[in-house]
């Protein structure tokens, strides 16, 4: 298990370490060179698909490997929906820091999904609950908030060591909670930029979840900087219905998608390919 302070390399790294630095760099190199079969090519971009089918026939074939994707969504909409589906396509790691896993384990199963890929880390016990499982008060502790992101951190090293090359997801469900913190700006960056190292290393697909209107607007900015895709879930709700829509308008690697796209939940999301939006 690696020591999770030891994150980032540095300019003094022993010659064995560059070494294996310039081969792990070698690997992606051919990686990219010598693309896996399975994924669809589209323009020299290997893309993987998302677990939605029609999602993916609309994007031309899926999400760029190696993206790291902010699903920007209303509370409202159930969009989270969409994270459980994305389990369908492969493996995932799915951290949960709004609930316990066992209750996300219910309504995806309660929707019809096979969990039988899913691998939760938990991080909500980790923060919230004491040992003997009771509620703690860690709340705007700033030593805390700093231990979590630690762990969380700690937890991706973990996955990358262990993926083997094996196709995963990764899934944050929702990553306001670490928008939230009262921990040093500066080390929620980091765990961005970890997690963003992480998708690329793996050239996996990342999903951070989180509500709108939830995080600071410079944090937001650097988060959506550098992340490769965005969504956006919206809820309109006219006089006799509500509406759920879907913005994509970043992808990395691709030209984005400029239509709006209207979903609704039901078994599944279901996304609906008219083009008669107002």
């Amino acid at each position: 298990m690696l020591d999770p302070k030891n994150i980032f390399e540095n300019e003094n790294a022993t010659p064995v370490a560059k070494e294996s630095r310039g081969n792990a760099e070698n690997s992606l190199y051919d990686s990219i060179k010598n693309p896996d079969k399975n994924q669809v090519i589209h323009k020299g971009v290997q893309l993987k698909s998302t677990g939605i089918l029609v999602l993916d026939r609309t994007l031309g074939g899926g999400l760029p490997a190696g993206s790291l994707t902010f699903f920007s969504a209303d509370s409202r909409s159930m969009s989270e929906v969409f994270l459980y589906q994305f389990t369908q396509s492969r493996k995932t790691y799915y951290f949960t820091t709004s609930r316990r896993p066992r209750f996300v384990l219910n309504d995806v199963i309660n929707l019809g999904f096979d969990p039988s890929n899913i691998i939760f880390v938990d991080i909500y016990s980790e923060y919230y609950c004491t040992s003997c499982g009771e509620i703690s008060d860690n709340l705007n502790n700033e030593l805390m908030d700093a231990k979590i992101i630690e762990f969380t951190e700690y937890n991706l090293r973990n996955i990358a060591n262990d993926s083997n090359g094996e196709d995963v997801n990764i899934i944050f469900d929702s990553f306001c909670f670490f928008t939230g913190l009262t921990a040093n700006k500066g080390l929620i960056k980091q765990l961005v930029n970890v997690i963003y190292e992480t998708t690329k290393e793996l050239n996996c697909l990342s999903y951070l979840y989180g509500s709108t209107g939830n995080t600071n607007e410079s944090l937001q900015a650097f988060i959506y900087g550098l992340c490769d895709v965005i969504f956006e879930s919206m809820l309109d709700q006219g006089a006799d219905k509500v509406v759920s829509k879907l913005a994509i308008p970043k992808i990395r690697g691709m030209i984005p998608n400029t239509e709006i796209i209207k979903f609704k939940i039901g078994e599944g999301v279901q996304i609906d390919t008219s083009r008669d939006i107002a």
